[in-house]
């Protein structure tokens, strides 16, 4: 039985929104789900997929809080 865990900052993807929509959750359930179903062949029902939503100031990379290091990015271009 796979168990998933998918690991979000708490942001929407849409102005106004400040996490991920059930819709949009569902749709990755749905896809991550089929992605195991596909390549190692468990059926749908014995994946569990898990969100955890962090707050923004509480995730990290590059040695600096998330949004610093992508005002970091955005002023390389990247």
């Amino acid at each position: 039985m796979p168990i998933v865990t998918v690991q979000l900052t708490r942001e929407g993807t849409e102005p106004g929104l400040d996490h991920v929509t059930k819709e949009q959750k569902a749709a990755i359930y749905m896809g991550v789900s089929e992605v195991l179903l596909d390549v190692l062949g468990k059926p749908l029902d014995w994946t569990w997929v898990v969100f955890e939503e962090v707050e923004m100031e509480n995730w990290g990379w590059g040695g600096m809080p998330v949004a610093e290091y992508r005002k970091l990015l955005a002023v390389k271009g990247v």
